[in-house]
C-alpha cells in the first residue's frame, strides 16, 4: 500500500485523512483501498499474459470474502479459488460465474460434493476417497473433475503454511497420480485438469519454479500413461508480500517471465499442447490493500512500557497464530521522529495478545491512533467473538469517498442462532 501523510503529519488512504475516519466510524476498524485491490490484480495478469496469453487468476478468496472485496476482483475478470461450500455460496453471491469457480476441498463431507456438484462448479478432488464417494453422488458420465496433486515442494512464511512434501495432508501422492486418474476415467469422469500448492506468504522464486517443474513432471507422468488432454494446469497460490520493512517484494516480471517460461518449454517438451496456466494469489491481491485502525487507551509502564490499544487477536490472528510481524504507524504522528521501543498490546484476555515486542515507535500518548499495515488478508476471515467482543466494521475507500461494506457487530450479534432452552429462562 501506498500511504501517504498530509501536511498534518496524519495518515492518508484513497486521499482521505484516515484520522477523520476513525472518528466517523470508531475503531477498531478495516479500511480498505480499492484502487490497490485493482492495481494489484492487473499488475499481476498483464505481466503474466505478455508472456503466455492462456492465463487464469484465480483469487485464493479464503483470504478475505468480504462481498465488495470479490466483487472488484470480479469486475476485472477474475476468477475464483474456492475450498469451502461456504466460499462456493459466497462467491456466487458475489457475481461469479459458476464456471469461474474452481472448489478444492480439504475432508469433504459427502453433502458438501452434492452442494458444490449443484452449484455446477468444477471440482477439484483432493483424495481417492473423493473420488469414489463423488462417483455414487453424480453421474461421472462426462463429468468434468481436477485433481489436487502433491508436488513434495513445501515452502512458507510459517511451518503452518506449509502444504506440500512428506508432512502435508493435501493432495495425492505423485506416484499414485496415473492410478487415480485412470479410476477415474474407468469409472466414467473426464479428468481436464492438474492443481498443486506449496505454501503461503512466499516471497522467493525458487520454491515456485521447482513445483513448476514437479507439476509438470507429474502431469507429463499422467498423460504418458492416460489418454488425458489437460484443459489447466494449476500452480496455486502462495505468492507473498513485504510485511517487514527489509523485505523486498516479489519482483513478478522476473518470476512471470520464469514460471511461463518453465510452463511453455516443458508442455512443449512433453507434447501437453497449450493448456491454461492457473495461479491462485490471495494475499498477494488484498493484503496490502487494508490497514487496522486502532485507538490507545491505556499507557502502562511496568516491567516493559505497554501500549494497550482497543483491538485484539480476535480482529488479527497472524500475530499470535503465526508469531507475524505487522508494521504498525502513528497515524496522527507521521512527522514525530522522537521515538522509544514499546509493547503494542490488545485488549483479549491472553498473554499472546500482543501485536509487537520492542517495537521502536514514535512517542505515543493515550488517545493516538495506531494503523496496523497490511491486513487485507487473513484478518477479518480469521477474526472471531472471543472474549464476547462483536467483530468491527469494514470501510472502503477511493476517489475521496467512504462507504461502509461491513456494520460493525453489536452485543445483540454475540446471541445470533443462541437458544436458550425454556426450562432455563426466567
Amino acid at each position: 500500500m501506498n500511504l501517504k501523510i498530509n501536511e498534518n503529519g496524519n495518515m492518508v488512504i484513497g486521499n482521505i485523512d484516515v484520522n477523520e475516519i476513525a472518528e466517523e466510524y470508531g475503531t477498531p476498524l478495516y479500511v480498505i483501498d480499492e484502487e490497490r485491490i485493482r492495481d494489484n490484480y492487473k499488475r499481476v495478469f498483464n505481466t503474466f499474459t505478455k508472456h503466455y496469453n492462456k492465463f487464469r487468476i484465480l483469487y485464493a478468496c479464503k483470504a478475505n470474502t468480504n462481498l465488495t472485496v470479490m466483487r472488484i476482483l470480479e469486475e476485472e475478470g477474475c476468477s475464483i479459488d474456492a475450498v469451502s461450500p461456504g466460499e462456493v455460496y459466497t462467491s456466487l453471491k458475489a457475481g461469479f460465474a459458476p464456471k469461474k469457480i474452481l472448489f478444492t476441498g480439504n475432508n469433504v463431507k459427502d453433502e458438501e460434493l452434492k452442494f458444490v456438484d449443484e452449484q455446477d462448479v468444477l471440482i477439484n478432488l483432493d483424495s481417492i476417497s473423493q473420488l469414489e464417494r463423488l462417483a455414487k453422488i453424480v453421474n461421472p458420465e462426462n463429468y468434468k473433475i481436477s485433481f489436487r496433486v502433491n508436488p513434495m515442494v513445501g515452502a512458507g512464511h510459517h511451518e503452518h503454511c506449509i502444504t506440500g512434501g512428506v508432512m502435508s495432508k493435501f493432495g495425492i501422492k505423485e506416484e499414485e497420480a496415473p492410478e487415480v486418474y485412470k479410476k477415474a476415467i474407468d469409472l466414467g469422469f473426464k479428468p481436464v485438469g492438474m492443481h498443486s500448492h506449496i505454501g503461503s506468504g512466499i516471497l522467493d522464486p525458487k520454491p515456485f519454479k521447482l513445483a513448476t517443474n514437479a507439476l509438470l513432471d507429474i502431469a507429463a507422468n499422467v498423460a504418458s500413461e492416460v489418454d488425458i488432454n489437460f484443459e489447466f494446469l494449476d500452480l496455486g497460490g502462495g505468492l507473498g508480500i513485504p510485511y517487514t520493512p527489509e523485505e523486498k517484494p516479489l519482483d513478478i516480471d522476473k518470476f512471470a517471465e520464469e514460471i511461463t517460461g518453465i510452463f511453455k518449454s516443458k508442455t512443449k517438451e512433453y507434447g501437453l499442447g497449450t493448456p491454461y496456466l492457473y495461479i491462485e494469489p490471495g494475499r498477494y491481491l488484498v493484503g496490502d490493500a487494508a490497514v487496522l485502525l486502532t485507538r490507545v487507551n491505556t499507557i502502562k509502564n511496568s516491567y516493559r512500557k505497554f501500549v494497550g490499544v482497543d483491538a485484539g487477536f480476535n480482529t488479527l490472528l497472524r500475530p499470535a497464530m503465526y508469531d507475524s510481524y505487522h508494521h504498525i504507524a502513528v497515524a496522527n504522528k507521521g512527522n514525530n521522529r522522537e521515538v522509544e521501543k514499546v509493547d503494542v498490546a490488545g485488549n483479549v484476555c491472553e498473554s499472546g495478545d500482543l501485536f509487537a515486542r520492542d517495537r521502536p515507535l514514535p512517542k505515543i500518548e493515550e488517545g493516538d491512533l495506531l494503523a496496523i499495515l497490511n491486513t487485507g488478508a487473513y484478518s477479518f476471515s480469521m477474526a472471531s467473538q472471543y472474549n464476547s467482543r462483536p467483530r468491527p466494521a469494514e470501510i472502503l475507500v477511493k476517489n475521496n469517498e467512504v462507504e461502509i461494506i461491513r456494520e460493525k457487530e453489536t452485543y445483540d450479534d454475540l446471541f445470533n442462532k443462541q437458544i436458550l432452552p425454556k426450562r432455563l429462562q426466567n
